[in-house]
Formats: structure tokens, C-alpha cells, sequence
């Protein structure tokens, strides 16, 4: 390979790595790579970047660095067996699939290159030159449209200032202490640029600190109205917050600057929804397939609204035409399986196998097909190859994920070691008194959701979401300027003020009313929740809290076999999810001994078993009269948005209570994670 058809090699590397390597000497050893490679000298390079991986194997810097080299010494194909490392260490990692693109560049496969660029761009949109050689390949094959777009958005890479394309860039290769650094300092001199307060926005978010990712988009909306990207991503913000009315009218307002944009038209049809104006949104959906026929994304988003609102047919037929119309569209597939009672044909299995032994598939929709094949043929009763279609969705999930076992455990530790008899007796009774809210927490899959359905089915009762807003409030009380900072959650509870324990409960009072709809109880089922009673109990002292729980295999296997939407990344991993639960039932018993008769322990298998004493019992815990239609819970017609939405639609039955025993072969490291709650989970 010539020097003239190689990317600049200064420009390979315009950002620090971020190795795996902890040790300061490896990381240096990296940068002297680099250096190396820089000035020519590939073969010191390369007897440095052996050496590194020989200590560090799954160094994912060390691996692009390796790949790098391998093309600049005209060797392809052991360049390409580099990336594929790279990416089974790091499927997103945005400059391997670059680096693969540009092998198929100059090598003259341009289809492949511009799929490659296309990943890359998506795992990493600083790519400048991914974004340049697409606008080339889409003009060489005569898409104008395309290569128009992507010149756009080079010229706009272009235009920011380094520091913030910078920023931008760690941000996507995971360095996020770097990226906010960065951010921060630059906003310092430059307090309204719009583009930086994104980037640190959206740190913000990935870090859980939506409060102050949405100050930030606000504030940035404030400054620039005209900024489309900043008011889509305020608004996305605002829906994960599950504030929707605001989200709506954000979408709104992009609406109105442009009805006949698919875009605008679509996010208003989603946001629509959320607010329950269902035939909007299906009116909405339907003027964007009047352009854009076949659209996946939006049959599929059609789809989901139609299951919410309990169309189980129409939600069939719309995750069908989307994937009729690309069948590597994972969403549509696991939207079909997601439904829970929904069978798929011969045919479709066929197609799903077929896609997930090819490459078209992204890395997210491999996982989405392989959650929906393991449903297929664990529907079928074929065990062996339904969980080896569950194992490989997990652990492309655990890959991909950034979850911490050992870090969690000590997590429970503090809130047992902090939330003492002592803390409840001179911190207890100050917060705000309403006697509102029903929490109900646990672990999912346990069986939370048709605990809401039961009792949201009651007069008295408004069943909501699962709400964010305590979550939200022990993230402030971390008191984190940045992320480098040491939390000071839950430790602080000591040291909350009677007014500032009163005003939290007061606040999340008010902040949870627009989920309401006119009841005088309502519930919050967000299961994580259990991790906070400590918290909940002490800003609202009179709260109500039932605690779900299911059998251990039962509750985690099935957290194992169900892909979440988002977070729970607890469930991508049979050691994983065994310990969490152990960990669950050890921190629940604490809060039962310190917090004694104000949590009710919920047993799932119970529930199935006399389902109307349990509720009895239930609805004495809350101190609400009995009604029939809680024992008809199945016919209350409401909004349901969680992965049991089509079940907790059926009369109680016992099909799930074994369901994990076919799978029992397998299950070993699961069983040896639970440890001594495998048997004693009851209390």
C-alpha cells in the first residue's frame, strides 16, 4: 500500500486512548506506540503494542493500534482479524468499524465500506472522515440525497471548535470523565455555546443526572430556539423523565415549524402517545407511511403504540410489515416477541435464523433477534437451542454493558450500614406527610406489574409508571459536581435538615401529580426503588410500600430471557442476576427489621395461588375497602407500558411458575450465585 493512499497518521490519533491498561507505565507504553507509528517506525511500534497486549489481551486501544499497523504494513486480512477482536471486546467502539471500512475502502469493496462507515458513524458521530467518504460513496453511486447529507455534517464536525469535537469524541469512546473535563472548562470562557452545553448534557444522561441534563437543554433551547438537535434532545430528555406534557410540547413546537416533515411528524406521534392521545398518534404515524411506505422504524413505533393501547392484532400486523419491509429490522422481531403471547410461524423463525447467521444485522438488533429466537423455540419446547439463543443475546448485552457486580454489592452495604435504627428514630417522622403514594418495588419479572393492575383497579387507586423521580432525588443527594467526585449518598441522610426532608417529600409529591388522574392514592412502581426505602421512608414517612417478590429461578430467569429496553443490565448474566437478587433479599430483610410492619412482602406464587385472600390482605395493608374489581383486575381497561402489558390482560394463571425448570441443565451458575437464598427467600 502506498503512503498516499493511507488517512493521515497524525490524524488517526487527534485524542488520548482510553486503555483498559491501568498501569501507568501500559499506558505510556501506548502513547509511545503511537509516537511510533506517527514517525514511521511500524516495526518499534509493533513490539511495543505485542508487549501490551501480552499483559492486557483485551486492551481495546492496543487492538485498534495493532489493526492500524497491520494496514500500514500491507497486511488486510490480519487487520481485519484485529478489528474483529476489537469489536468482541468493544462492539460500539466507533474507530474499529472506521478502520474496517477504510480496509474495504481501498481494497475497492465499496459496499461493504460504506455499510462500515455507516456503523462507524453510528457508534461515533465525530468521525469526520467516515462522514467525508460517505458523502464520496453515496455520490459514486448516484444518491445525491445521501451525499449531501453526510457532507453537512462533516462541514458541521468541521465548524466546532476542536475542544468541543473533542469532548464529542470521548464521549463515544466511553471517556466520560475526559469528555466532562473538557465540557466544563470550555463552557467556562464560553457559557452560551449551545453545542458544548449539549455535550455535557448528554454526559449528563448517560451518567443518570437527568436534572442536570435537562437545566443544560433548556437552558441551550433558551439561548438558540432555532437549534433543532438541542430541542430534540430536550425533548427527549423530558420524556425520559417521564415529564410528557412538556415533551409534547416540545414536539409541538418542531411540529409546527415544519408539518411535513417526517421527523417532526413522527416524534409527535411518540410523544403523543405518551400522553395517551392515542388516535393522534396513530394519525400522525399513518401521514408519515403515506411518505415513506414501509417505513420500519415507524410500522414498528406504530406497533408499540397499538400494544399500549391494546390492539394486540394491530400491533401484530404493524411489527409484520415492518419487518416485511427489512428484515434485519430487530425492533419489529422483538416487538413481536415482546408481546409475550404472541407465537411466531416456521417461516419467521426461518427468517430470524437466517439474519442472525448473516452480517447485516446491527449490533443492537443482534440481540433483539436472538431474545426473539430463544422466545420461538422455548414456545416450540426446544430447550437447548431456546437458551442458546438467550445466551448469546445476554452476553452480546453483557458486553455492551458497563455494569459493575462488586460495585453494586458494596452499594447495598451502604444503604444497611447507613440507614440505621438510630437514623429512623431522629430522622424519622420530619418529611411531608400525604399519605399518597403506593410504592411497589422489587426485582422485575417478580410479578410487580400485576400487583399495579390488581390494585390500580380499584376506585381509590391511579396506577401510573414506573416513575424516576426517587431514583433522581438520591442521584442530587450524591452531590457530585462531576463525576470524579466521591458520593455522598446515602451518608448524608444523617445530616438532612427537618425542612429539606419535608420539602423533598412535598416536591415529589407535586412533581408525580401530572402522572395522576384524580385519585386520592397512586402508585409508583419502579422496582428499583427497593435500594431507596431508606430515603422514601423518611421523605414520606407515611407512604405505603409492598415489596414483590417471586421464587429465585422463576424471577431470574426470567429477568434473563427478557431484553429490557433500558437499564436492569443486573439481568445480562446468569452470575449476575443470581447475585443481585442474593443481594436484594439480604438488603429487604434489613429494611424489615429497621422499618418493622411498614413493608408488605408480597409473594408472587401466593398471589397465583389464592389470589383473592392475597388481595384482601393487600388492600388491608392499604387500608382500603374491598372491591370486586380487583379480583377482575384483568378487565380494567388502562394504559400498561411494561413487558407483562399483554399478561396482566388474562385472568392469573400458573404457566409461569416453572417455566425455568426445562432450562435447568444450564442453570448451575445461577443456582451457585444465589447461595443461601436459593431456598430461604421468604423473608
Amino acid at each position: 500500500m502506498t503512503r498516499a493512499s493511507r488517512p493521515d497518521r497524525g490524524a488517526l490519533f487527534n485524542a488520548n486512548p482510553d486503555s483498559t491498561i491501568q498501569e501507568n507505565d501500559l499506558e505510556t507504553r501506548l502513547k509511545d506506540a503511537q509516537k511510533q507509528v506517527q514517525t514511521g517506525d511500524l516495526a518499534a511500534a509493533s513490539t511495543i503494542v505485542a508487549e501490551i497486549l501480552s499483559d492486557e489481551p483485551r486492551s481495546r486501544d492496543a487492538l485498534y493500534l495493532k489493526a492500524v499497523i497491520e494496514r500500514f504494513q500491507g497486511n488486510p486480512d490480519a487487520a481485519l482479524r484485529s478489528i474483529e477482536e476489537i469489536k468482541a471486546v468493544a462492539p460500539e467502539f466507533g474507530r474499529a468499524h472506521q478502520e474496517e471500512a477504510h480496509l474495504h475502502y481501498h481494497a475497492g469493496r465499496y459496499e461493504q465500506a460504506l455499510e462500515a462507515y455507516r456503523r462507524a458513524c453510528h457508534y461515533n458521530p465525530s468521525l469526520i472522515a467516515s462522514w467525508d467518504r460517505q458523502a464520496e460513496l453515496f455520490q459514486r453511486i448516484g444518491n445525491q440525497g445521501e451525499a449531501r447529507k453526510c457532507a453537512e455534517q462533516a462541514r458541521w464536525l468541521k465548524s466546532l471548535p476542536p475542544p468541543v469535537r473533542a469532548a464529542m469524541n470521548h464521549i463515544h469512546e466511553g471517556r466520560l470523565i475526559k469528555a466532562e473535563e473538557m465540557c466544563r472548562a470550555f463552557l467556562q470562557h464560553n457559557p452560551r455555546h449551545v453545542d458544548a452545553m449539549r455535550m455535557l448534557a448528554d454526559i449528563g444522561a448517560r451518567l443518570n443526572v437527568m436534572e442536570d441534563a435537562e437545566f443544560l437543554l433548556e437552558s441551550a433551547v433558551a439561548f438558540e430556539p432555532e437549534h433543532v438537535s438541542a430541542r430534540l434532545e430536550y425533548m427527549q430528555i423530558l420524556r425520559k423523565r417521564q415529564n410528557y406534557e412538556a415533551a409534547l410540547e416540545q414536539a409541538q413546537i418542531l411540529y409546527e415549524s415544519n408539518p411535513e416533515d417526517p421527523v417532526f411528524q413522527s416524534n409527535l406521534a411518540i410523544e403523543s402517545m405518551h400522553n395517551n392521545r392515542f388516535e393522534r398518534a396513530f394519525e400522525l404515524f399513518d401521514r408519515v407511511l403515506e411518505k415513506q411506505p414501509g417505513d420500519p422504524s415507524t410500522l414498528t413505533s406504530r406497533g408499540h403504540a397499538l400494544k399500549t393501547f391494546g390492539k394486540h392484532d394491530d400491533a401484530v400486523e404493524s411489527y409484520r410489515r415492518a419487518y416485511r419491509s427489512m428484515p434485519e429490522h430487530g425492533d419489529a422481531w422483538f416487538g413481536l416477541a415482546n408481546l409475550k403471547t404472541y407465537r411466531f410461524t416456521d417461516d419467521e423463525v426461518a427468517i430470524m435464523q437466517r439474519e442472525e447467521a448473516g452480517d447485516r444485522l446491527g449490533y443492537n438488533a443482534r440481540a433483539q433477534v436472538c431474545f426473539s429466537l430463544g422466545k420461538a423455540f422455548e414456545d416450540r419446547k426446544e430447550y437447548e437451542p431456546a437458551f442458546e439463543y438467550y445466551r448469546r443475546g445476554n452476553e452480546l448485552k453483557r458486553v455492551q454493558s458497563r455494569y459493575d457486580a462488586d460495585q453494586m454489592t458494596e452499594e447495598f452495604a451502604a444503604q444497611r450500614e447507613v440507614c440505621t435504627p438510630e437514623l429512623f428514630e431522629r430522622q424519622g417522622g420530619k418529611g411531608f406527610p400525604a399519605p399518597d403514594p403506593i410504592f411497589i418495588v422489587g426485582l422485575p419479572r417478580a410479578g410487580s406489574t400485576l400487583l399495579e393492575q390488581i390494585i390500580a383497579s380499584h376506585s381509590q387507586v391511579d396506577g401510573t409508571l414506573e416513575l424516576p423521580n426517587i431514583l433522581s432525588l438520591a442521584h442530587r443527594l450524591r452531590r457530585r459536581k462531576q463525576v470524579t467526585d466521591q458520593s455522598q449518598y446515602p451518608q448524608i441522610l444523617h445530616e438532612l435538615t427537618d425542612e429539606q426532608l419535608h420539602q423533598f417529600g412535598e416536591k415529589f409529591i407535586e412533581d408525580t401529580r401530572v402522572h395522576r388522574a384524580g385519585a386520592p392514592f397512586f402508585i409508583d412502581k419502579m422496582p428499583n426503588n427497593f435500594r431507596h426505602i431508606g430515603l422514601i421512608k423518611l421523605i414520606l414517612p407515611n407512604a405505603k410500600i409492598i415489596d414483590a417478590r417471586r421464587a429465585p429461578m422463576s424471577c431470574c430467569f426470567s429477568g434473563f430471557k427478557q431484553l429490557f429496553a433500558e437499564g436492569q443490565e443486573f439481568t445480562y448474566g446468569l452470575n449476575e442476576v443470581g447475585r443481585y437478587y442474593h443481594d436484594y433479599v439480604h438488603l429487604m430483610r434489613h429494611w424489615h427489621e429497621v422499618l418493622p410492619g411498614q413493608i408488605l412482602h408480597v409473594q408472587y406464587e401466593d398471589v397465583v395461588a389464592d389470589t383473592e385472600a392475597q388481595v384482601r390482605r393487600i388492600l388491608d395493608y392499604l387500608d382500603l375497602p374491598f372491591e370486586e374489581a380487583c379480583l377482575q383486575f384483568h378487565k380494567t381497561e388502562r394504559v400498561v407500558r411494561t413487558a407483562s402489558s399483554e399478561q396482566v390482560r388474562q385472568p392469573i394463571n400458573t404457566k409461569g411458575l416453572e417455566a425455568w425448570k426445562p432450562f435447568e441443565p444450564w442453570l448451575d451458575p445461577l443456582k451457585d450465585a444465589l447461595g443461601d437464598v436459593l431456598e430461604d427467600y421468604r423473608r
